[in-house]
């Protein structure tokens, strides 16, 4: 009796992913941190996994220590001409994409294509990713979030976007942050109405020790992340459980994964809320329609149209 209840009582974790052999998962950002752990666990449980990385040495790095099917390839966020050659050179299906890489909290900086940093390369870079790679997407469609989409002013600033002359590091991550949440809430809509199998999901993975933090601004902000990372956070294969629970469980489209701990800082995967900002649907749209202005790549699936590699 006692391991029946041990059973039916332990929580998800990384030896619970089913088998994916066959499948062919896209991380992005798989050469460091959260992106790497996702790689190396689907890799494990036998999916073909390609290191979607901005720097191809380290992405063949990160990769030689991964046990499995893997390939590199080189794609750079902030660079809309490199999505569009990634996405050129794709042929076959993509079960899994995985829209994981990020950067926190920088300086003001601008992407190749004079974008705002942080709003560029979290949310437009995966925008136009998606939208080039999803006929041949064949389930479904993961990107991280994180908790702090609630944080700066919890707002999308629509009219001002790249924040010129309204700029913190802060705002920005929490801003690019709301903007994936909105992504995937509108992503899921179009999909339905399209009649699509494919499903649109995020995940956040509560406080993970990764070196994502040590981009910040501020130094005494990198000095507290620093301490929190050794004190407070969980692992990042811990972190790395919203994402893969999203990426392989069977749950409805639109569906926001994190820790269930206190706060969702940390602990085992499940449903979460997320703010009344990340939940508008008109919202959803606006940023859509200024998404594809901005990035010049439009809605790739028509009403009843079969994804590659479905049919």
């Amino acid at each position: 009796m006692a391991e029946k209840n041990d059973t039916k009582n332990r929580k998800w974790s990384v030896t619970d992913l089913p088998d994916l052999s066959g499948r062919t998962a896209v991380v992005t950002g798989a050469n460091s941190g959260l992106g790497r752990t996702a790689a190396d666990a689907l890799a494990r449980a036998g999916a073909h996994v390609v290191f979607a990385v901005r720097d191809p040495e380290r992405g063949r790095a990160a990769a030689a220590r991964v046990p499995g099917s893997t390939e590199v390839r080189r794609l750079d966020l902030a660079d809309l001409a490199s999505v569009r050659a990634f996405a050129e050179g794709w042929q076959g299906p993509i079960d899994l994409l995985i829209n994981n890489a990020g950067v926190m909290m920088l300086p003001e900086q601008r992407t190749a294509d004079g974008f705002e940093m942080q709003f560029g390369t979290n949310h437009l870079g995966h925008f136009a990713l998606t939208n080039l790679l999803l006929p041949h997407v064949t389930d479904r469609v993961v990107t991280v979030s994180s908790g702090l989409h609630r944080g700066g002013d919890g707002v999308m600033h629509f009219d001002n976007l790249n924040l010129r002359g309204a700029y913190n590091p802060t705002r920005a991550y929490a801003q690019s942050k709301l903007a994936n949440l909105l992504f995937t809430l509108e992503l899921q809509r179009r999909l339905t109405e399209a009649g699509s199998p494919v499903r649109a999901l995020a995940a956040h993975p509560g406080y993970a020790a990764t070196n994502l933090q040590s981009h910040t601004a501020n130094p005494l902000a990198r000095l507290g992340m620093r301490l929190g990372n050794r004190l407070l956070a969980q692992d990042d294969v811990a972190g790395t459980l919203p994402t893969l629970y999203a990426a392989t469980q069977d749950l409805p489209g639109a569906s926001y994964l994190g820790p269930d701990g206190m706060g969702e800082m940390r602990g085992a995967p499940t449903l979460v809320g997320r703010s009344r900002a990340a939940s508008d649907p008109a919202a959803a749209r606006r940023l859509w329609t200024l998404s594809e202005e901005m990035t010049g790549v439009k809605w790739a699936l028509g009403v009843g149209r079969v994804n590659v590699g479905t049919e």
